[in-house]
């Protein structure tokens, strides 16, 4: 059985702060695409730190039953992309989060956007 569509970001959010992300940021996707309700931006610290973060996430979506995950990026853990449907998440290292500035891509500069709070 499928989580509730917007029941993800919640318990994608506790994982993270469980895993000492750092600089956790969530971008409402509503009416900018269709490819989710909303995109995670977050860091690590090391590879090791991003690579650890991503399988948390991974593992605690598989145990809710999420099937559908589609993974990027774990083999070198600069940037490491789940797509959980509902929820798009991002784990840099802080260079490369730098480097792609996904937050301002998606308008997560905006007065809108929220920090998520740790």
């Amino acid at each position: 059985m499928e989580p509730d569509a917007g029941a993800s970001l919640p318990l994608i959010l506790g994982v993270l702060d469980d895993s000492k992300a750092e600089e956790t940021v969530v971008i409402d996707l509503a009416g900018k695409t269709t490819l989710a309700d909303a995109m995670i931006v977050t860091s690590g610290r090391s590879n090791r730190h991003v690579g650890s973060i991503a399988d948390h996430v991974i593992e605690m979506l598989k145990e809710r039953g999420r099937k559908d995950l589609r993974v990027e990026g774990l083999p070198h853990c600069d940037w490491v992309l789940i797509d959980a449907g509902d929820v798009i998440v991002h784990v840099f290292r802080p260079e490369v989060r730098h480097f792609y500035n996904l937050e301002k891509m998606w308008g997560g500069d905006r007065p809108g956007e929220q920090r998520a709070v740790s």
